[in-house]
C-alpha cells in the first residue's frame, strides 16, 4: 500500500480554533471556583471572574462574527471554520458550562457560604424586623431613583443599557383587568459604566438584625425592588416580576482617518456603547411567562441560542462584592509586596527618605517582578522622584490603562507644575478603559502636560517611561520598560515584569520610539529594541529560524516563551518547522492558544502549559538559546497578529547576566508548577497537573511569594 502523503503544514487540522481555545481558558478560570483546595471566598472570586470574562466576550466577539455572516464572509479560519460554524461552536460550548456554573453556586457555594456565616438571603425568607429595615432603606435610598417605563403603543420599547440588570413587570389594571408590561432598571453599577453613580448589588443588614453566628447578611437589590413595586405602580395589581439582563456589542467602531477629533469621536462611541448597539445576550430568570419572553426578545431583536435562562442569581459577576469581605480565614493569606534584594543600604538616601533611583540604576539594570515586588515602592517611586528632581528636564510615558486614583498621574502633573517637560501618550482606544483614559487625558492637559493620542490605525500598547536628566555637563536618560500597565490596582493581582536601565543604546531607541509616537518620525531601524509593527515580527521569525538551523546542525537549540495568548498563524508555522528541525520548545501561554502541541511529525517537540491561579499571569518573556548566548526579551507583545501588526509594541533585551539568571529561574520555577499548571493536549483539551504520591505541591505563585520574602530588602 502506498504511503499517504503528509498533510501540508497549513492544513486546518493543524490549528485549534481561537474561540474554542478562549472558552477553554475561561473554563480553567471556573475550575478554580470548583477546586476544593481553593479557599471559599477565592472560589467566589473565580465565579465572578468567569462571569465578567464572559461579559467581555459577548461584548466583543459575538457581534464581530455576526457582522462577518451579514457581510457574506465565508473565508474559513486557519482551523477551517466559517463564522456561522464558530457561532454554533460557541453556543454549544457555553450552554452546559453556564448551567454548571449556576448550579454549583446554588448547590455548593451558597450553602457553604451560609455555613461560614455569610448569608445571601431571599427577601421572602426574612423576618418582619428585617423587612421593616429594608423597607425604610428602600424608601430612603432606592425609591427616589427608580423610573418605571411602560411598554405599550404609546410607549415604545425602551433602550436598555449594556450589562444593565432590570425587572420585567407584569401588571393588571384593577379597574379594567387589562394586563400591562413595564420595565424597571435596577440601579446597580454596570461594567459598561464603572464610573457611574449606582448602588451595590447586595443590601447588607446591620449586626443587630443578623442571627447569631452570621457575619454578613445581604439581600439582592432586585428582590427588594420586586417586593416594593406597589410603590411604583399604585392602583395596579402586580402579577409578577422577572429579573433579566442585557449584553450588547461594545466594540468601538472608529474610522480614525475620518475623525477630525479623535477624543470627541471616542467619547461619542463610548456613549453609544451603553445603549445603541445590538443585543448579543439576554439573561432571564427561568420560568418567565411566554408573554414577557416574547416582549423582551422582540424588543431586543434577540433569539436562541443567545437567551440564557438562569435559575439562580443573574450576573454572578456581582459576587465580587463578597469576595473581598474581611474574613481572612476564608481567603488566601494576605500578601504585602516587598522590595527586590538589589535594594541595598547604599541605595537609601536620607534626603529622599527612600531609594535614590538614579544612583541605583547607574550601578546596573534593575528587574522588578510584580506583585511580588512593590509597584508603589519601585515604579511609582521612580516616577515620583523624577517629578520632584530639579535636574530632571523631561518625562515621557505611554499610558494604556491606569487606575482611577493613579499616583503616577499625580506625579506627572507635579512634574509639569515643577517646570519639567512632560509628554504622555494616552491610548484612548484601550478597550473598556476609553472613558477612564479620556478623563485622565483632559486632566493632564489642564495641568500643562503634552498629551497625544497615538497613531492612526494602531493601538499603542507598549509600556515605556523615559526620564531625561541633566548630570553635570551631560544628559543621561533613565527608562522603565515593562510588560504591564502603569496601574497600581492591577499591579497587585497581575504578574508583570519591568526593567529599569540607563543603557545608552536602549535610551536612544526609546527616544526615537517616542518621536515615532508623538511626531512624524518613520523610524524603521532600532539598535536594541524590537518594535511592532516595524521590526518585532521579522526579528521573532529570524530568532526562531536560527534555533531551527542550529538544531539541523546537531547543536543545542531551544525556545522558552511566556505570553498571554498565541494565535498568529505565521509564527505557529515557524514553530512547527522549528520543532520538526529538532528544537525543543516550551511555551507558557495563559489563555488562548491555537497551536496544536505534541502532534507526531508536526509538533512533538512543543509543549504548552497554562497557569491559572491567585494572580493573573500577564508578563511576556522570550528566551532563545542562540548558540549558548541566551537571548532574552521582556515586553508588551503576545504572539498574536494584532500585537505584531496592528499595535505599537516593544520587546527589550535583558542584557545583564544577573537579570538573565533571575528570569531563567522564574521561568523554570513556573514550568515545574504542579498545582496551578494545565498541560495543553493535541486535541485542544487541557489536563491539570497534580502532585504525585509523596510529591510536594509546587504552586508557582506561592513559591514566588516565598522567594521574594527570602530575598527581600530589610529596608521594607
Amino acid at each position: 500500500m502506498d504511503d499517504v502523503a503528509p498533510l501540508p503544514l497549513t492544513h486546518p487540522s493543524h490549528f485549534l480554533n481561537r474561540e474554542k481555545s478562549w472558552l477553554r481558558f475561561n473554563d480553567r478560570v471556573l475550575h478554580e471556583a470548583f477546586d476544593s483546595r481553593t479557599p471559599l471566598l477565592e472560589q467566589v472570586k473565580f465565579l465572578a471572574i468567569f462571569s465578567t470574562n464572559l461579559d467581555e466576550y459577548f461584548m466583543v466577539r459575538i457581534d464581530a462574527l455576526r457582522d462577518q455572516i451579514e457581510a457574506n464572509v465565508t473565508t474559513p479560519t486557519p482551523d477551517g471554520l466559517t463564522p456561522q460554524e464558530q457561532l454554533d461552536l460557541i453556543s454549544e460550548h457555553l450552554a452546559p458550562v453556564v448551567t454548571q456554573q449556576h448550579e454549583y453556586f446554588a448547590k455548593t457555594i451558597r450553602p457553604r457560604l451560609a455555613d461560614a456565616g455569610i448569608v445571601i438571603a431571599d427577601y421572602a425568607d426574612l423576618t418582619p424586623e428585617q423587612k421593616a429595615y429594608l423597607h425604610n432603606d428602600f424608601m430612603r435610598r432606592v425609591f427616589p431613583i427608580l423610573t418605571p417605563l411602560a411598554v405599550d403603543p404609546g410607549h415604545p420599547f425602551p433602550y436598555m443599557s449594556n450589562l444593565s440588570l432590570n425587572l420585567a413587570v407584569l401588571l393588571q389594571d384593577s379597574k379594567t383587568g387589562q394586563q400591562h408590561f413595564a420595565r424597571v432598571k435596577v440601579p446597580t453599577k454596570a461594567a459598561s459604566n464603572p464610573g457611574g453613580k449606582a448602588l451595590k448589588r447586595f443590601v447588607t443588614l446591620p449586626e443587630p438584625l443578623r442571627p447569631p453566628g452570621v457575619r454578613w447578611l445581604g439581600v439582592p437589590l432586585e428582590q427588594i425592588i420586586g417586593h416594593h413595586l406597589e410603590a411604583l405602580f399604585p392602583g395596579m395589581e402586580i402579577v409578577g416580576w422577572y429579573p433579566f439582563r442585557v449584553t450588547r456589542d461594545a466594540d468601538l467602531e472608529i474610522r480614525e482617518d475620518e475623525a477630525g477629533d479623535l477624543l470627541a469621536e471616542i467619547e461619542k462611541e463610548v456613549r453609544s456603547r451603553r445603549y445603541g448597539r445590538e443585543a448579543t445576550r439576554l439573561e432571564i430568570v427561568k420560568g418567565v411567562p411566554e408573554l414577557v419572553r416574547d416582549i423582551l426578545t422582540q424588543g431586543l431583536h434577540i433569539s436562541d441560542p443567545w437567551i440564557y435562562e438562569i435559575n439562580t442569581l443573574i450576573n454572578l459577576g456581582d459576587l465580587m462584592e463578597l469576595a473581598f469581605l474581611p474574613f481572612p480565614d476564608l481567603r488566601d493569606p494576605d500578601w504585602t509586596p516587598v522590595l527586590p534584594a538589589i535594594f541595598e543600604e547604599k541605595a537609601y538616601s536620607e534626603a529622599l527618605d527612600g531609594i535614590d533611583w538614579f544612583n541605583l540604576i547607574q550601578q546596573g539594570d534593575v528587574l522588578v517582578h510584580h506583585p511580588y515586588h512593590s509597584f508603589a515602592g519601585t515604579v511609582e517611586r521612580f516616577i515620583d522622584q523624577a517629578a520632584n528632581d530639579s535636574d530632571v528636564l523631561g518625562i515621557k510615558m505611554t499610558l494604556y490603562r491606569t487606575s482611577g486614583d493613579s499616583p503616577i498621574i499625580q506625579s506627572l502633573i507635579t512634574a509639569a507644575e515643577n517646570g519639567i517637560q512632560v509628554a504622555v501618550l494616552v491610548e484612548l482606544k484601550a478597550r473598556f478603559d476609553e472613558e477612564n483614559n479620556i478623563q485622565w487625558a483632559k486632566r493632564l492637559e489642564r495641568a500643562g502636560v503634552h498629551v497625544v493620542y497615538g497613531l492612526i490605525g494602531l493601538k499603542t500598547h507598549c509600556k515605556v517611561a523615559l526620564v531625561v536628566r541633566r548630570e553635570g555637563d551631560s544628559i543621561r536618560r533613565y527608562m522603565h520598560i515593562g510588560t504591564g500597565n502603569y496601574n497600581s490596582k492591577t499591579a497587585r493581582i497581575y504578574t508583570d515584569l519591568g526593567m529599569l536601565t540607563c543603557r545608552e543604546d536602549l535610551a536612544a531607541d526609546v527616544s526615537e520610539l517616542f518621536n515615532f509616537l508623538t511626531g512624524y518620525s518613520r523610524q524603521r531601524q532600532y539598535r536594541r529594541l524590537l518594535v511592532a509593527p516595524v521590526s518585532l515580527r521579522e526579528e521573532m521569525v529570524r530568532l526562531i529560524r536560527y534555533e531551527a538551523e542550529q538544531a539541523r546542525q546537531g547543536k543545542p537549540a531551544h525556545i522558552f516563551a511566556k505570553m498571554n495568548a498565541l494565535a498568529d498563524t505565521d509564527i505557529i508555522l515557524e514553530l512547527y518547522q522549528a520543532s520538526q528541525a529538532g528544537v525543543d520548545i516550551r511555551l507558557l501561554v495563559r489563555g488562548m492558544c491555537t497551536l496544536r502541541p505534541g502532534v507526531p511529525g508536526l509538533s512533538e517537540r512543543i509543549r504548552v502549559v497554562s497557569i491559572i491561579g491567585r494572580f493573573l499571569e500577564h508578563s511576556r518573556v522570550f528566551w532563545f538559546h542562540h548558540g549558548g548566548d541566551d537571548l532574552m526579551y521582556i515586553g508588551s507583545a503576545d504572539w498574536r497578529t494584532r500585537n505584531l501588526d496592528r499595535r505599537v509594541e516593544t520587546l527589550a533585551p535583558v542584557l545583564d547576566a544577573g537579570l538573565k539568571r533571575e528570569l531563567q529561574e522564574i521561568m523554570e520555577l513556573m514550568w515545574h508548577d504542579n498545582r496551578q499548571a494545565w498541560d495543553l493536549q493535541p486535541d485542544g483539551t487541557y489536563i491539570q497537573r497534580m502532585p504525585g504520591p509523596g510529591e510536594p505541591e509546587r504552586g508557582s505563585h506561592s513559591l514566588l511569594m516565598q522567594r521574594a520574602l527570602a530575598e527581600a530588602n530589610p529596608l521594607v
